[in-house]
């Protein structure tokens, strides 16, 4: 699979090693341009690419999002991901780190608006980086996995993002809707930065209802 990934920070150089190293072909982005990516990619993998967020979105079956959610100009545009499953891994904090006040809306129904024909799934937005590269357990039942957890409305984008992530050796565990189940993966939710196996996550979810 080809996937895209516009960010090259923690999060998405991360996401980059891990799935080149599970057979996919990746490129990654930022919004400095290929040129300042170069480091990054030779202690990644050595097939990673790096493109602009255009091209990568191009290139990609799946575009990842894991540039800062207050920069919406380092997004590709919204014909680069149309009708494409795009991954939103992002969390909207102010540049000083703390939560940005969006109202009564999420930052999955933002992303949402802003790439209107992409099949959006909220995801890898509530486990930190160093965790989703050092505690992945291909050989480990799913059962005993960490969760990784994701929300959206389009049950095959859904089932390909699930498929990602038990490649990488975590547990998917589904959220709901973007709407619902994107607020549950909000920062400051009881499932929020916490490193959770299945049966616990499904108890927290059940509890909150």
């Amino acid at each position: 699979m080809r996937i895209g990934i516009i960010g090259a920070g923690n999060l998405g150089g991360t996401l980059a090693g891990l799935w080149a190293r599970a057979g996919h072909q990746i490129a990654i982005s930022n919004s400095r341009g290929p040129d300042s990516l170069a480091d990054l990619v030779a202690t990644i993998d050595p097939s990673v690419r790096a493109m602009t967020a255009e091209e990568a979105a191009r290139f990609a079956d799946v575009v990842v999002l894991a540039a800062p959610f207050r920069k919406p100009e380092a997004l590709p545009p919204p014909l680069a991901v149309m009708g494409k499953v795009v991954i939103d891994a992002m969390n909207a904090y102010t540049e000083s780190g703390e939560p940005m006040d969006l109202g009564a809306t999420t930052s999955a129904e933002i992303t949402a608006e802003r790439l209107p024909d992409a099949r959006v799934v909220k995801a890898f937005n509530t486990l930190r980086a160093d965790t989703l590269r050092s505690e992945g357990r291909l050989s480990t039942p799913k059962e005993r996995r960490l969760v990784v957890f994701l929300a959206g409305d389009d049950g095959r984008a859904k089932s390909t993002v699930s498929r990602l992530i038990e490649e990488i050796g975590f547990t998917p565990v589904d959220t709901g809707s973007l709407v619902r189940g994107g607020r549950r993966q909000e920062p400051g939710s009881p499932i929020y930065g916490k490193p959770l196996m299945p049966s616990d996550a499904r108890r927290i979810l059940s509890l909150r209802g």
